[in-house]
């Protein structure tokens, strides 16, 4: 089998903070996005918690990082839709999209917002049980973002009130940049169908066997079967990856004692929805581009999204990245097409 060059490199960071000085943290994840784009990284993208210790609102934070870096691409992956109004979360897409010059891609999910029992009164307090969270929330966010009839009534109104019947303001291109974060086959295609982008993580659903690799490979060909553009259509791959090139010998101990803590969890699958974790890929830049080459999934794909590991410091972040820029994506065919600093 033939392996692609990786055309795009990018990199995904879930911006821990702490509760009592939260500012530090979100400063922290805004200067790692522009070391990204400083070293030449293709795209950086944010990841989505409510009711933690992570970004919340990531769309402010690419709002805010998108008047600090100017080339690369800002992702979210993924904003769960069941926190979300689609109308309003499309002005903000939109928004955020023109400020940033085009660089927007939004990743989303659909499905009942995490421990729903026991947030459902606070967020819907008199929907809850009406709300929808099937794939038709999508279906209306990608509506809105494309430009669709929001409405029946455009027009003036009164002396200076004038309005539009789809959403403003209207971020051309951009749905074409709406990407869908899936872990099942039936999200594979559906994603295909509706002529999404699909964000393929670290975990899948264990369906077809326990093969992390061939379950990925199976939901990335079904995508692309499914969707108009077929062997062409983008696929992002998002793997924990720990190059340690110039990692200090305390570094790679803690790193080290990470990836072992959380091994245990890809044996086998966890949970009732049989939810199947890869593995961490920690080594010199060498060893990992090696095990990379081996895995089938990865050789199908051409971009990809490595995923930092949570709980590191913003000096651990550094180096990973500067390793994986200089020295891993190098050795998987990636060339930056940053200008030269």
């Amino acid at each position: 089998m033939t392996t692609r060059a990786l055309r795009k490199m990018g990199f995904l960071t879930i911006g821990l903070f702490d509760g009592d000085d939260p500012r530090a943290g979100h400063e922290s994840t805004l200067e790692i996005i522009k070391l990204g784009e400083d070293l030449g990284f293709d795209s950086a993208w944010v990841r989505h918690r409510h009711l933690q210790y992570g970004i919340s609102s990531p769309i402010a934070v690419l709002a805010a990082a998108s008047q600090r870096t100017s080339r690369i691409e800002l992702g979210t992956a993924v904003i769960p839709l069941g926190w979300e109004n689609p109308l309003r979360l499309a002005e903000d897409l939109a928004t955020v999209d023109i400020l940033s010059g085009g660089r927007l891609n939004p990743g989303v999910s659909v499905g009942p917002p995490m421990n729903w029992e026991t947030v459902r009164e606070a967020l819907y307090p008199d929907t809850a049980d009406a709300e929808d969270f099937s794939y038709r929330r999508v279906e209306r966010l990608l509506s809105f973002v494309r430009g669709e009839q929001a409405t029946d009534f455009r027009g003036a109104q009164g002396v200076v009130e004038v309005f539009s019947n789809r959403v403003e303001p209207h971020a051309a291109g951009l749905g074409d940049r709406m990407w869908y974060g899936g872990a099942s086959l039936r999200s594979a295609r559906w994603a295909g169908e509706n002529g999404m982008n699909f964000l393929t993580s670290s975990v899948v659903k264990a369906e077809e066997g326990t093969d992390f690799a061939e379950i990925q490979l199976s939901h990335v060909r079904t995508f692309r079967k499914h969707h108009p553009q077929g062997d062409q259509a983008r696929v992002s791959q998002g793997l924990v990856v720990i190059p340690t090139d110039s990692a200090t010998p305390e570094q790679k101990a803690r790193y080290a004692a990470y990836v072992e803590k959380r091994t245990p969890r890809t044996a086998e699958p966890q949970g009732p929805a049989r939810m199947l974790f890869s593995r961490d890929y920690l080594g010199s830049s060498a060893e990992i581009a090696e095990q990379l080459a081996a895995h089938v999934a990865f050789r199908e794909i051409d971009e990809v999204a490595f995923a930092l590991p949570f709980s590191f410091e913003h000096a651990d972040y550094v180096q990973i990245l500067t390793d994986t820029a200089t020295h891993l994506g190098p050795l998987l065919g990636w060339a930056t097409s940053a200008p030269v600093r």
